[in-house]
């Protein structure tokens, strides 16, 4: 197997985001307050027809643009086989002190950024532009990607409420751009979602919505966006804090008209009750996301990620509690430590955990129906052989 290539000296940041327009605004201000600051931006909308264009520019306008081929039928195979070359050409003419790469509407920054990084560049800040006005729509949005062109192949499945959440939760940074031309004005209860849905992100306002690709006035410092964006990045931290067994959850709040719920328990679920009540537990909330544990699948960790109506319940492989000592040396040390901090006597890492995050949450109701789905107290007792002859209820869910 072949090393790690060169490493380059270009930093890179990545801004993406489903709002085009906050997206367009956190650019144009990046490349105005970064004299000599670049952007690379593969267009998938002409994907249908077989390529992608590719642009790249500064300030004071485009500096080069060309198609590329698509790879295997794939935009985003596309992005990934071109991307990196492009950067490379970059780094080498020397004299860019910063790379941007906006991303396409539904591209999501946690592949780019993997990439990049495996490219031998350093991913300096993850940026996902919003408009806060448009964060409850885009979150209850259960279309697919497909209907309103943004699919970034003809098999992507995606729809565009887990899109937007996925792009929210992975940044590090959230631009936020308000008062957008066409779009309603953002109030409290806007703004609260966007900070309990991820509430260690750094949120930047951009001002009053820049028209799109207008450079904002220069300034003599850095602006608090141009130093959030060379900050730094760490790829691994990210990735581990999107993984159920180890995620970086939301914490219990209560402002402006939304709520968070945070549960946790140490029994069971019994299939049949929780797969019930899944259309109920779904709608619930705008968003929910967490690790589930199944009576009748005791050693599988169960993912749990819903938005705008649509549920999606994976295996997330083995509870560690499952393996054996033997096998924990080829755990992730920070999946380890997460397990440490959360262990059982009994049960080990095995556990309820999901949050519940949206405005009007009926936060009594949702714990009573949640309560109503674990095994009872004559079905705990009955152990764990028991428990694993209960009726398959997930098997078609979960494609078994």
């Amino acid at each position: 197997m072949s090393g790690p290539g060169p490493r380059h000296d270009l930093p890179v940041v990545i801004v993406g985001g489903l709002h085009a327009d906050a997206r367009r605004a956190a650019v144009a201000r990046l490349l105005a307050d970064v004299p000599g600051s670049v952007v690379l931006h593969h267009d998938l909308a002409t994907a249908t027809a077989g390529t992608v264009v590719r642009t790249v520019r500064d300030a004071t306008g485009i500096l080069d643009a060309d198609e590329a081929p698509l790879v295997n039928d794939c935009a985003c195979c596309a992005l990934r086989e071109d991307l990196v070359p492009e950067l490379v050409r970059l780094a080498g003419a020397g004299g860019t002190p910063l790379a941007m790469v906006e991303l396409w509407d539904s591209v999501e920054p946690k592949a780019m950024a993997e990439v990049v990084t495996a490219g031998g560049f350093t991913v300096t800040g993850v940026i996902t532009a919003v408009d806060p006005a448009l964060v409850l729509p885009y979150l209850g949005n259960g279309d697919d990607l497909a209907e309103g062109g943004l699919a970034a192949a003809a098999t992507d499945q995606r729809t565009v409420a887990d899109t937007f959440a996925r792009q929210l939760e992975y940044a590090s940074v959230l631009a936020l751009a308000e008062s957008l031309p066409g779009s309603p004005e953002a109030d409290d209860e806007d703004r609260e979602l966007l900070t309990q849905l991820h509430p260690t992100a750094r949120r930047v306002p951009i001002g009053h919505g820049d028209p799109a690709g207008a450079p904002a006035p220069s300034v003599s410092a850095p602006s608090e966006l141009a130093r959030a964006a060379l900050a730094g990045f760490d790829v691994e931290a990210a990735a581990a804090a999107q993984h159920p067994a180890c995620a970086l959850l939301p914490a219990e709040a209560d402002a402006h008209g939304v709520a968070t719920l945070v549960w946790h328990r140490r029994r069971p679920f019994h299939p049949e009750r929780l797969y019930a009540a899944l259309e109920d537990l779904t709608c619930a909330a705008a968003r929910s996301r967490g690790r589930f544990w199944l009576a009748s699948k005791g050693d599988t960790l169960l993912h749990w990620d819903a938005a705008g109506g649509a549920l999606c319940v994976e295996s997330a492989g083995p509870w560690l509690a499952a393996l054996p000592d033997a096998a924990w040396e080829l755990v992730p040390p920070v999946r380890r430590a997460a397990a440490a901090l959360d262990w059982h006597p009994e049960h080990g890492d095995r556990c309820q955990h999901l949050v519940f995050t949206s405005p009007g949450l009926d936060r009594d109701g949702l714990e009573r129906l949640l309560e109503s789905c674990l095994l009872t107290d004559a079905e705990y007792a009955a152990g764990q052989a028991a428990w694993e002859r209960l009726p398959p209820a997930f098997d078609t869910l979960l494609e078994v």
